[in-house]
């Protein structure tokens, strides 16, 4: 089987639903050609049901395939429940089996055994649009752009503070400080990759490639291709609150660290941005930071903690301010600010089904 994850459930990113919306064939043809590849006979393509004409779109569009010239494989397109989680390959690998969008215990892996109980390839869309443009032009083609250790293009969300916030294609290893430039933003702290990502001062990425092994340098890593840059006047302890709370209340539910490490975490950060601060805060955000990572279901706790440990080394100066029980220097010079983070409100329990 083969499964195209076009699910895109951090909510700071745009690329996979602007990919969807301009270019469905290019990532079809892909999903084709890894079935071709694999020895799949059928493509499942996943998207997220709360996405209005999204999925009915992607169904127009395999009409128009079947009319032109039929796939030699079926393409299947579903509607998934919007949950953070939920578009984890063993979640999605759960629900094509007719249980719920959770993340599942390892091993088997979806390539060992998976939708059907078929070795399973799931791939992101942009993945596959990749995939398509290799066989359709070769790979010494897709070689004249990017890096030679990050061929081709990738697509980056720029979000936050921005003159043209917006999805960009770019070069492989194109620097973070080149992408913020073109997209005219203008903030002196970064998160890069995303909900599970890092945060940053913008001069310690300015100059580091947005790959892997270039943000890795700075102990990050571009994740979801996101990069949001906070508003000055922001307080970036407050940024990292909420998504906290977000992140807490889109668990799976299935392990202690989800039921109880993240809303504790989420509630000490929620102390520390409003700068009234319980005894021992610190030292408890501190113990809780380093006994969470490794001890999940799945590693949606393992996100949440690496995001908000950046925060406080990123934030160092504001922490201890905070902690001390006053205002951040920007939240008393300014007064509190919208801090533009697509944080989804919880909506009605649509379930996990």
């Amino acid at each position: 089987m083969v499964v195209a994850n076009g699910m895109e459930s951090e909510p700071a990113s745009r690329k996979d639903q602007a990919l969807l919306a301009r270019a469905p064939h290019l990532v079809l043809d892909g999903a084709v050609l890894a079935a071709g590849a694999v020895g799949a006979d059928t493509v499942h393509v996943c998207v997220d049901r709360a996405r209005a004409g999204q999925a009915a779109a992607i169904r127009a569009a395999v009409e128009e395939r079947q009319r032109a010239s039929p796939d030699p494989v079926r393409i299947l397109v579903h509607e998934l429940p919007r949950r953070y989680v939920s578009s984890e390959e063993t979640a999605l690998v759960s629900w094509l089996n007719g249980g719920e969008a959770r993340p599942r215990a390892t091993p088997p892996r979806p390539f060992e055994r998976g939708v059907g109980r078929r070795p399973t390839l799931v791939d992101n869309v942009e993945t596959l649009a990749h995939l398509a443009l290799i066989g359709r032009h070769g790979p010494d083609w897709f070689r004249e752009a990017g890096a030679a250790d990050a061929p081709g293009t990738m697509l980056v969300t720029v979000a936050g503070a921005a003159a043209d916030p917006g999805v960009y294609e770019i070069e492989g290893g194109t620097r973070v400080g080149d992408v913020l430039a073109r997209s005219g933003a203008a903030g002196g702290t970064v998160l890069v990759g995303g909900y599970f990502g890092t945060w940053h001062g913008v001069a310690q990425v300015a100059g580091q490639p947005l790959t892997a092994a270039g943000l890795r340098r700075a102990g990050g890593s571009p994740g979801a291709g996101v990069v949001y840059v906070l508003p000055d006047g922001c307080c970036g302890l407050a940024a990292a609150a909420r998504i906290l709370r977000y992140l807490a209340q889109q668990g799976a539910q299935q392990c202690g660290p989800c039921l109880f490490g993240l809303p504790a975490i989420a509630a000490d950060f929620e102390q520390l941005a409003a700068a009234r601060p319980q005894a021992g805060l610190l030292a408890r955000l501190d113990r809780r930071l380093g006994v969470i990572p490794g001890r999940g279901a799945c590693r949606h706790p393992d996100g949440a903690v690496r995001m908000a440990a950046s925060a406080l080394a990123a934030f160092a100066g504001d922490v201890r301010s905070h902690a001390a029980g006053h205002a951040c220097a920007a939240a008393a010079a300014r007064g509190p600010q919208p801090d533009g983070l697509p944080v989804p409100r919880p909506g009605p329990d649509g379930g996990w089904r």
